[in-house]
């Protein structure tokens, strides 16, 4: 591979922005791919490749390169020059990567590949949370997989179309998909490329969602004509995959505490050809009190540390803080203890988070089932997603009754 200026000039700037002055990385690479029309798909592909491989080895590459934060731009050249040397790339002949030691670069590697907290590079606080919670062997089997490129998977808007014409019209524009067993409305890219350019995305005939997200709407068990409410659905992925399986029949009431998000929903919706979507955002308790006891089904998709979806989300690795896991299990379990009053008598609950850690997930469950308000909820069943089993996402989800 032959490296070119204005490309590395590109990921250098990114980097700068997402390193030291904290914007996320899927954000920056959206702005930096505007940057030239003339650039083509592969050099597109490197600019956004490159930097998120760079944000998701930040600590390995920066502890071989000897450099800390907050990095000076001599200190990003030296971190890709690290990148560089341990992909096989040739160092071009620029003043940036002069006196470059590539076999100590190679060296180093080796030896600190010894090390998790360096190989996958992470926190020292996350590697002993993740152990802590799910042992040594899992966790360093699931760290590893969540270090891995998240593959793209489409989810079939059944409302409009079918897998299989969905299929045959991407191939036509030789995109190439395949089907996944056990997931009945998903294909898979076979290689990388922007889907949200074709006409199938922009007539609504299908959106991005990983296999695993996929798992939560099918696990909440909604039929045509029941009322649901998708109690934290922000801008709509699982909302409008609920409206599918319930063929637009019935009714969906989305809520969110972000206006903006319930906004973009509703764009979304009506690409889909979802009409059975009511969005409400939530400006008082008074929105989820006139529901209590009305919904067939209540999905609470609860806000979460993420760890489950690094694969997708590598920047959120330096973002998170153990402060924050702490605070957003409390704000799970009050979520459960009220919005739960929203499922009448006979109706379905599911709980899930896009977390791999026991105690966001099926200890919360526990909780709140031995709480006031879960004594009338019996425990049905849970899924425990793990990446390093699937390939996909890391998920949980639980589905509780409200007995009569």
């Amino acid at each position: 591979m032959r490296l070119h200026r204005n490309l590395c000039f590109s990921v250098i700037d990114g980097l700068t922005l997402i390193f030291n002055e904290g914007q996320y990385a899927d954000k920056v690479i959206q702005q930096l791919l505007k940057r030239d029309k003339r650039w083509g798909s592969r050099d597109r592909a490197f600019v956004a490749e490159t930097t998120y491989d760079i944000v998701r080895w930040k600590r390995l590459y920066a502890e071989i390169a000897e450099v800390k934060e907050p990095f000076d731009r001599d200190n990003l050249w030296r971190i890709f020059a690290v990148w560089a040397t341990l992909r096989g790339i040739k160092l071009p002949d620029w003043k940036y990567f002069e006196n470059t030691p590539s076999r100590k670069i190679k060296g180093r590697f080796d030896e600190l590949s010894k090390i998790r907290k360096f190989k996958e590079s992470i926190p020292d606080w996350l590697d002993e949370w993740g152990e802590k919670e799910l042992g040594k062997n899992i966790w360093s089997k699931e760290i590893s997989a969540l270090n891995e490129q998240a593959e793209v998977i489409l989810r079939v808007n059944t409302l409009k179309t079918t897998k299989e014409k969905l299929q045959s019209e991407l191939f036509d524009l030789d995109i190439e998909t395949k089907f996944l067993p056990d997931y009945p409305n998903a294909l898979k890219l076979k290689e990388r490329t922007n889907v949200f350019q074709t006409d199938a995305f922009k007539n609504g005939y299908f959106e991005v969602q990983d296999a695993s997200s996929q798992r939560v709407a099918e696990f909440l068990n909604v039929e045509p004509g029941m009322r649901v409410v998708d109690a934290c659905a922000g801008a709509g992925g699982k909302t409008l995959h609920i409206a599918s399986l319930m063929e637009n029949k019935g009714q969906i009431i989305a809520l969110d505490i972000y206006a903006n998000k319930l906004n973009e929903l509703k764009r979304r919706a009506k690409r889909n050809g979802a009409f059975n979507i009511e969005t409400r955002p939530i400006e008082s308790t008074k929105v989820i009190k006139k529901l209590y006891d009305k919904a067939d089904r209540v999905l609470i998709d609860a806000p979460c540390s993420g760890l489950g979806v690094l694969k997708r989300n590598p920047d959120a690795k330096w973002k998170l803080l153990p402060e924050f896991i702490t605070e957003i299990k409390k704000t799970q379990q009050d979520i459960l203890q009220q919005y739960s009053k929203m499922v009448k008598s006979g109706g379905e609950l599911v709980y899930a988070t896009c977390s791999i850690l026991p105690s966001e997930n099926q200890e919360q469950v526990e909780k709140f089932l031995a709480s006031e308000s879960g004594k009338d909820f019996k425990f049905l069943k849970d899924h425990k997603v793990l990446s390093h089993q699937t390939g996909y996402d890391g998920f949980y989800m639980a589905l509780l009754k409200r007995q009569s």
